[in-house]
């Protein structure tokens, strides 16, 4: 990446324009691709950011941040460079980092996936001489099925789960998959029963309904009776909430996770889950290297989850591509009913 972006204390940074992206810690100004936690922390004097994420800002941040926002495609000159934010498909309002600086151009795509989701903007391919790419799935074993494939099997799920008088319950981000799957339910027609959803989930919804997105209705747990029937329900609840006195009130109910790691066997048997569904909101092996080539890059950087392997893989398929890996403080976790790098 040359003198356009370097590794600090606070992660990457770019000296010409005195901006980091997605800071570990508190900066003067923060570039943020997405409002998932580990990527946009308080404590920075001002952030830039994606117009569509900014709802999901507002509920994450405090309440008296900085928060200014560039439509997607619109350029910015920030001190010598300019800047823009560009969809990469991972959550509502999640953005790749396009810097143009003295006729190069690198591109951060920060978290990403090119499944299709009705609840955030489709992945946009960026051509630039630099991708700095994710590698959270970054293994041959990692390859996703259709999305409706896998909500027609959530459904059936639920479906039989009803029939045999229990609830369903679906561990899953509370920002991103939760309401990825509640969209994603309602576009295949009527659904088996009601929805109820975590107050982690409730308070996300809001914020993309408030962006425009359109989710079907979720009663609050918090707001139904101790004594309410969740017979025939499906209830969306984050990984945090598996193995809570929270989940009782429930009985009798069926768990499941929609995750990317359900891909991996014995990952399921292991979270003690009845199910797994391989949903998840990063991108999977053939799309990580679909991204790769369609960007165009000669100079290729890999940050996050399999990146040494991946490097491997670009330097020994791609001739003339300049692969390189990229630690960071931050590597995000390893979890059963969650996906690493974005916490609940």
């Amino acid at each position: 990446m040359n003198d356009v972006l370097v590794m600090t204390e606070a992660g990457l940074h770019c000296p010409a324009s005195g901006f980091h992206i997605d800071p570990w810690q508190g900066v003067d100004r923060a570039l943020i691709t997405h409002a998932h936690a580990d990527h946009a922390r308080a404590g920075s004097r001002a952030y830039l950011a994606a117009d569509r994420g900014l709802p999901l800002l507002r509920a994450r941040l405090p309440a008296d941040a900085t928060i200014d926002t560039l439509r997607y495609g619109e350029r910015r000159r920030v001190g010598d460079v300019d800047v823009s934010f560009h969809p990469a498909g991972h959550v509502l309002g999640s953005a790749q980092i396009r810097i143009g600086h003295r006729g190069r151009v690198i591109v951060v795509s920060g978290d990403y996936k090119l499944a299709p989701d009705p609840s955030c903007d489709p992945f946009e391919p960026v051509r630039c001489d630099t991708l700095v790419t994710e590698s959270t799935f970054g293994l041959p074993v990692y390859r996703w099925q259709p999305p409706q494939d896998v909500m027609r099997a959530l459904r059936d799920w639920w479906s039989a789960n009803r029939d045999e008088g229990t609830a369903s319950v679906v561990f899953a981000y509370a920002l991103g998959k939760a309401q990825r799957i509640a969209a994603g339910l309602a576009a295949l027609g009527a659904l088996p029963g009601p929805i109820a959803c975590h107050g982690a989930v409730a308070r996300i919804n809001e914020a993309y309904r408030d962006a425009g997105v359109a989710l079907p209705p979720m009663a609050r747990v918090a707001d139904s009776g101790r004594d309410a029937e969740w017979r025939g329900a499906l209830v969306l609840a984050p990984p945090s909430a598996q193995g809570s006195a929270w989940l009782a009130r429930f009985a009798p109910f069926r768990t499941a996770a929609a995750s990317g790691w359900m891909a991996i066997r014995g990952t399921r048997r292991r979270a003690n889950l009845d199910r797994g569904f391989v949903l998840s909101d990063h991108a999977d092996w053939p799309a990580l290297n679909a991204a790769v080539d369609a960007s165009g890059a000669a100079n290729v950087v890999v940050t996050h989850g399999y990146r040494d392997e991946f490097v491997r893989w670009l330097a020994e398929t791609r001739p003339g591509l300049a692969a390189s890996a990229l630690a960071t403080r931050f590597e995000g976790e390893h979890g059963a009913a969650g996906e690493r790098a974005d916490p609940p």
